[in-house]
C-alpha cells in the first residue's frame, strides 16, 4: 500500500513528466513531498495562473501532458484562467487542486473548496473537459483514468481533479496508468472534398490553430500544392504555413494582409476552413458580399460550423491530420521546395534620433535577427498582431498565438514551460508592457529554473489595443494609458536577469544576436525592451 499522493506522483513520472508547476499550500503539500522522492522538479511559479500557463506550454512542447497544482480556495480560483486558456489552445493540462479535509466537510474550514465554500469542482466545469472531486483514495484510479482520456483524446484540453489533504495521505493499492492513445476519427465526407476541389475555379484555404493542434503542416502543404490553392491564416493559425511559399497570402482578420483581403474580395467559389471556429477575430473585415459560394469546414467539433459564415457547408468532422491523409492517400507527392521563394532581404528603416521605434520595424528586426526555426510565443495584445502581419514564417510550427480566450500573460508562461520541455529549442516570447504588468514576475521563475527564453517586450506605456479601440469609438480612452510606465529593463534586472533597452532597429538586431549568444553560454533568460511609438495605429482596428 502507498499513499494516494505517492501513487499520483509515480504516475506523473511514468508519463515522462519531469516538471510540475504550481505554488505550495498545506492542502497539496503531500504531493510536493512526494516529488522529492521521484527525481522530479517542482517549479515554483509566482502566481497559480502562470503555473497553469507554464504547464500548458510544457504540454505543447513535450506532446504529452502538463501538470499544474494549486492549493484549495484561491489557489484553485487563480488556476481557472489557465484552464480557460488551455481549453482555447487545445492543450492537455491536468490541474490538481486541494481541499482541507473530506472528513471535516460541512464544518467551517479555511480555504474550503467543497460545496460549502468555493466549490472548485463546479467552477472548473465550464473551462475544462472534466472536473471532479476525489472523495476516497480508491476513487483516484477511475477518476484519473477518465481525466486522462478526456485530456488527450479528440480535441485535447484541460481537466481538473480536486483531492483533499486527508485523501492524499490515505493508503491505497498502487497503480500505473499509461497515457491513452488518441484514435483518429475520419469523416465519411472526404470523397466530397476531392470532387469539389476538382471543379473549383477559385478555391481558398483558410487555416486556423487546429492545424497546429493536429500537426498537419505537411498535409496542408500537400493539399495546397496539388490543387494550387492560395492560403490565408487566422490570427491563431499564424505559423501553420510558410510565408515564403508561392501560395501564401498571409493572415486574414485582425493583423491581416492586403494580399489576403484582395483575394477574398474577388469572390471565392470554394473555401476550405481547416481548424478554425471562425471567431470575430478571424473574420474581421469579411462582409457578406465576400462570402464564398460553398464552404468545407474541417473541425473535430461541429458546434461552430455554419454559424459565422452562413453559406452551403460540407462538414468534415474528426481529426484534421487523419482526414487530410485520407483525402491525399492517392494524390502524388508534390515538390514543396519548388514552391518556396527565396527569402527577401529585410530592409530596416531607422527612426529619427529621439523618436520611438515603429512596432513594424521592431518585428522586421526580429525576423532579420532570429534563426528561421526560432519558436515564437505571442502574448495577448497588439504586439502579437504586429507579428501576425509583419513577422514572416519560414518553418511551420514556429509561431503560436491564441485568438479566442486571450488571457494577458499567457505567452510568458507558455514560453517558460515550452523551454523547460524542449531546452534545445530557441524559444522567444513576444510580449507587451501590459502583459508584463500582469505576469512579469514569472521572469523570476524563468531565471531560477534555467528556462532560457529570450523575452522581447514592446513597450509603449499603454494597453494598446484597448486604448486605440476606445480612441476609435469615442475619441478618447479611459484607463488605457499607464500614468507611470513600466521600466521593463530595470524590472527584469531586479529579478536577476540581464536586460537591454533598444531605441532603433539596428541596435535591436545587434542585441538579439548578442542575447542569443549569451543565452547559449549561460542558460539564463534575457529581456530586450523595445521602446515603440505610442501613437502608431496597430493592425487591430477591423474588429466590429
Amino acid at each position: 500500500m502507498k499513499t494516494t499522493s505517492s501513487v499520483l506522483v509515480a504516475n506523473f513520472k511514468h508519463w515522462g513528466i519531469h516538471h510540475i508547476f504550481g505554488i505550495p499550500g498545506k492542502a497539496i503539500s503531500p504531493i510536493l513531498f512526494e516529488i522529492l522522492n521521484h527525481d522530479m522538479e517542482f517549479v515554483l511559479s509566482k502566481h497559480e495562473a502562470a503555473a497553469g500557463f507554464e504547464a500548458a506550454g510544457y504540454a505543447l512542447m513535450n506532446q504529452k501532458i502538463g501538470v499544474a497544482v494549486g492549493t484549495s480556495g484561491p489557489g484553485g480560483t487563480n488556476l481557472l484562467t489557465a484552464a480557460g486558456q488551455a481549453k482555447a489552445s487545445n492543450l492537455p493540462l491536468l490541474i490538481i487542486t486541494g481541499h482541507p479535509s473530506m472528513k471535516d466537510t460541512g464544518k467551517a474550514m479555511g480555504q474550503d473548496s467543497s460545496i460549502f465554500g468555493a466549490d472548485l469542482v463546479d467552477m472548473f466545469k465550464s473551462v475544462t473537459k472534466f472536473s471532479a472531486r476525489v472523495e476516497r483514495g480508491d476513487m483516484l484510479q477511475p477518476f484519473l483514468q477518465h481525466a486522462l482520456e478526456k485530456a488527450v483524446s479528440g480535441v485535447k484540453g484541460p481537466v481538473h481533479l480536486s483531492i483533499a489533504f486527508d485523501i492524499l495521505l490515505e493508503q491505497i493499492e498502487p497503480f500505473l496508468l499509461d497515457l491513452p492513445e488518441s484514435y483518429a476519427m475520419i469523416s465519411p465526407n472526404t470523397s466530397d472534398v476531392i470532387d469539389k476541389l476538382n471543379i473549383a475555379k477559385r478555391p481558398l484555404l483558410f487555416l486556423g490553430k487546429g492545424v497546429h493542434s493536429s500537426k498537419a503542416y505537411a498535409e496542408v502543404q500537400h493539399l495546397a500544392e496539388h490543387w494550387n490553392i492560395p492560403v490565408i491564416t487566422t490570427p491563431g493559425g499564424k505559423g501553420s504555413f510558410p510565408s515564403n511559399h508561392k501560395l501564401s497570402l498571409g493572415a486574414f482578420g485582425l493583423g491581416g494582409t492586403d494580399e489576403a483581403t484582395a483575394y477574398v474580395k474577388e469572390k471565392v467559389d470554394l473555401m476550405l476552413v481547416i481548424g478554425s471556429q471562425l471567431s470575430d477575430m478571424s473574420i474581421a473585415g469579411l462582409s457578406e458580399a465576400m462570402y464564398p459560394e460553398h464552404l468545407i469546414h474541417f473541425d473535430y467539433d461541429q458546434t461552430f460550423i455554419g454559424k459565422s459564415i452562413q453559406v452551403p457547408t460540407t462538414p468534415i468532422l474528426g481529426d484534421i491530420k487523419a482526414n487530410l491523409t485520407a483525402i491525399l492517400k492517392d494524390i502524388p507527392k508534390t515538390n514543396s521546395e519548388a514552391f518556396l521563394m527565396p527569402i527577401d532581404d529585410i530592409l530596416l528603416q531607422e527612426n529619427n534620433p529621439g523618436e520611438r521605434m515603429s512596432a513594424i520595424q521592431a518585428l522586421r528586426s526580429m525576423r532579420y535577427a532570429l534563426p528561421h526555426d526560432a519558436i515564437v510565443f505571442g502574448d495577448d495584445g497588439s504586439h502579437s498582431f504586429y507579428g501576425i502581419k509583419y513577422f514572416d514564417i519560414y518553418k511551420p510550427g514556429t509561431f503560436f498565438f491564441d485568438d479566442i480566450f486571450g488571457a494577458m500573460g499567457n505567452g510568458i508562461g507558455y514560453s517558460i514551460g515550452a523551454k523547460l520541455a524542449a531546452p534545445e529549442e530557441t524559444i522567444i516570447c513576444l510580449v507587451g508592457d501590459g502583459c508584463m504588468f500582469m505576469h512579469g514576475t514569472e521572469l523570476s521563475t524563468a531565471y531560477n529554473y534555467n528556462s532560457a527564453v529570450l523575452f522581447i517586450v514592446l513597450n509603449n506605456g499603454r494597453l494598446d489595443m484597448v486604448e486605440k479601440g476606445m480612441q476609435k469609438m469615442i475619441g478618447t480612452s479611459i484607463g488605457g494609458v499607464y500614468e507611470t510606465p513600466l521600466n521593463v529593463a530595470r524590472f527584469a534586472e531586479s529579478m536577476g536577469l540581464e536586460a537591454f533597452t533598444c531605441l532603433n532597429p539596428y541596435e535591436l538586431t545587434d542585441k538579439i544576436a548578442e542575447a542569443l549568444h549569451k543565452i547559449e553560454q549561460t542558460n539564463k533568460p534575457i529581456v530586450i525592451e523595445i521602446l515603440v511609438d505610442e501613437n502608431e495605429i496597430p493592425p487591430t482596428m477591423g474588429r466590429q
